[in-house]
């Protein structure tokens, strides 16, 4: 046997200390971080486009009255539970490791990716299957996202965080769109495949996340926030149950926000939600640290991500209505093309993000996030006024310019905007402030789809069900039939549009055509009808939706304005900080900056010995982290004093 004369546990402290210390090692987090947060976020949209193929195999009709619920909830299910988990996951990151973390959720996601293709069930079960094995899917998701931005911010220094957390958010806003193409390329092969797709990645992340990421953030020692947990968990699930099932029709009503279920949802969320704020307020070791409210950029970032991401959320799903259900059918494609072409021509909106994100990513490092992140409001806001002019039946190249300038104003905004945040946080708030982060914008998402869907239908609603008439009945459709497909809510038009199915044989079935002379059943369900038929009305969905997403980015313009100049948290430390942050190496600013923050004087001398001369980083990692457990009372110090410190003049030069 091999004698090295020293225990396992200190080899392995010493291998970690030395891979901490090197220049690649930061290089490495963000590789791994990223390659994480773009499975996840491709994962999140993959389905949009394979459902149809998903529905098939497992042979349901997702339009049958009874079963829309079930389409929402496979598409918004994955949403709801990264939105409710992200920040319990961020605060066990900062208390047990946020590579711990982030490992588990690299596992757990490809487990669960394997899970959700071995379904042998048919019909509703097979679906419910589905459900279930994306919610629990959706864990993984949350502890990647929850901790990926933190592992990125410890491991870089103020100088470079910019550029690595705009590479990061590029791949996540990016996911979005490629996993568009990858479920129209995978989900006519087998539908099986959209969800395999994942595993080979996850257990390549796994290993090497597991190899090569070590925690070298500082941990916040505390008791796990029972009662937090729980009051936020059961009110923001109640919100977001209700907003899901407030699209949907509800008796005659077009749609459910009369449903006394959905108001009873909304409302108790809202007041369990506020239990939780007092919950938070008196709690010794909180999950949802309301303190960091205090901090300014923290503050302004959070407002103008939230408002952005209600700007946004719920562009994918419009485009894809509107391309799918109107503009490639009227270009020569089948309805069965329509969500793979979709995903394709939607693709100058991922390069406008791919192209600006690491760009302001890297000037925000040098001259701060507000202007960059200000301006990419204002210009999205610009974009979306574009796409509000144009014609249903537009021309393309006039299209694609909009999405690559509203890819470009969304570029400028999130890089730097996500570092501002990250940047103003002390380092033992770094995985409970990115989860909180994150759940605004998971949250403003599915607030954002319900907004546009609702604003969607409400302008369809004014003109769809006279159209539906006027034009089928014109086409030989016996009036009774012609009533009863217009009769339907206006969601029926648009997931039949989001689905890519042919929504005139979808919708008014093959008995009622069955009795049409062959032309006209072949002009109704041929690619010119439903297009040309649905142009008017979706156009004044369309202004609505518009025009909401335009205010919204401006009032982001204006929250993110407010948050200051350059600010990144320990600059108003001290010398000691300041001190560290010029000598302690890669991974050293982090490492100090956090003693310094979790003990006060105390932790100046912490941070200084990580500095010298042969000290490894995870002695001082250990030093910081006893700082922490031994100081709780300056801990609860510096909780009240980041008010005061952080919403100054300081923050705003």
């Amino acid at each position: 046997m091999l004698q090295t004369g020293k225990p396992i546990s200190e080899n392995r402290q010493l291998r970690q200390a030395h891979e901490l210390a090197g220049p690649h090692y930061k290089w490495i987090a963000l590789s791994n971080t990223t390659l994480g947060v773009l499975m996840a976020s491709i994962n999140a949209s993959i389905l949009l486009i394979a459902l149809p193929d998903i529905f098939r195999g497992v042979g349901i009709n997702p339009l049958a009255p009874g079963n829309t619920s079930l389409l929402l909830w496979l598409i918004m299910g994955y949403m709801v539970v990264t939105a409710v988990l992200v920040v319990s996951f961020g605060r066990l990151g900062d208390m047990y490791g946020r590579v711990k973390m982030y490992n588990a959720g690299f596992a757990i996601f490809t487990v669960f990716s394997i899970l959700l293709a071995v379904t042998w069930m048919q019909g509703v079960p097979a679906v419910y299957w589905l459900i279930i094995m994306r919610i629990l899917q959706g864990v993984g998701g949350a502890m990647l996202m929850a901790n990926s931005n933190a592992i990125i911010t410890d491991a870089f220094s103020v100088e470079q965080r910019g550029l690595a957390l705009g590479l990061n958010q590029v791949a996540g806003i990016a996911g979005a769109f490629l996993g568009l193409i990858i479920g129209g390329l995978l989900g006519p092969i087998d539908w099986r495949l959209v969800f395999l797709v994942s595993v080979p990645v996850g257990v390549f992340g796994t290993v090497w996340a597991y190899l090569k990421l070590h925690d070298n953030g500082i941990r916040q020692p505390g008791r796990l926030d029972w009662w937090g947990n729980i009051t936020f968990a059961v009110g923001l699930i109640a919100l977001l149950v209700g907003i899901t099932y407030g699209i949907q029709p509800y008796g005659k009503h077009t749609m459910g926000w009369t449903n006394p279920w959905v108001l009873g949802a909304m409302v108790g969320g809202a007041l369990v939600l506020g239990i939780f704020v007092l919950v938070e307020k008196h709690a010794a070791d909180p999950m949802f640290e309301l303190s960091l409210f205090r901090i300014r950029a923290f503050t302004a970032g959070n407002l103008a991500s939230l408002l952005s991401a209600i700007g946004r959320g719920g562009l994918m799903f419009i485009l894809i209505i509107w391309l799918q259900g109107i503009w490639l059918p009227q270009h020569g494609f089948s309805f069965a093309q329509t969500p793979l072409w979709a995903g394709i021509y939607m693709l100058p909106l991922t390069i406008g993000f791919l192209v600006a994100g690491p760009v302001s990513g890297a000037i925000s490092d040098r001259h701060g996030a507000r202007l960059l992140a200000t301006g990419g409001m204002v210009v999205a806001a610009l974009s979306f006024v574009w796409l509000l002019l144009l014609p249903v039946n537009f021309q393309f190249w006039t299209f694609a310019l909009a999405l690559l300038l509203n890819g470009v104003g969304m570029g400028l905004f999130a890089a730097p905007n996500r570092a501002g945040i990250m940047n103003s946080l002390p380092p033992n708030r770094r995985g409970v402030g990115a989860g909180m982060s994150t759940t605004f914008q998971n949250s403003a998402m599915v607030l954002s789809i319900g907004i546009f869907f609702s604003l969607m239908i409400t302008g369809l609603a004014r003109s769809l069900p006279a159209t539906l008439t006027a034009g089928l009945t014109a086409h030989g459709v016996a009036a009774a039939d012609a009533g009863r497909v217009a009769g339907l809510p206006p969601v029926s038009v648009l997931f039949a549009s989001l689905l890519g199915y042919n929504p005139v044989q979808t919708l008014l079935g093959p008995a009622a055509l069955a009795h049409l002379p062959a032309s006209d059943a072949g002009y109704l369900t041929g690619r010119a009808f439903f297009p040309a038929l649905i142009s008017g009305p979706f156009a004044d969905g369309l202004a609505v939706a518009f025009g909401f997403a335009i205010v919204a980015c401006l009032v982001a313009a204006v929250a993110s304005a407010l948050r200051g100049g350059k600010y990144a948290y320990g600059e108003s430390l001290g010398e000691g900080a300041a001190l560290v942050e010029a000598h302690g190496g890669v991974g050293g600013a982090g490492i100090a900056r956090g003693a310094v923050s979790a003990g006060g004087a105390a932790g100046v001398t912490v941070g200084v010995k990580a500095a010298e001369p042969g000290r490894g980083i995870a002695a001082a990692v250990a030093d910081a982290n006893a700082a922490n457990a031994a100081a709780p009372a300056q801990r609860s110090g510096h909780r009240q004093h980041w008010g005061a410190l952080y919403w100054s003049s300081k923050s705003s030069r």
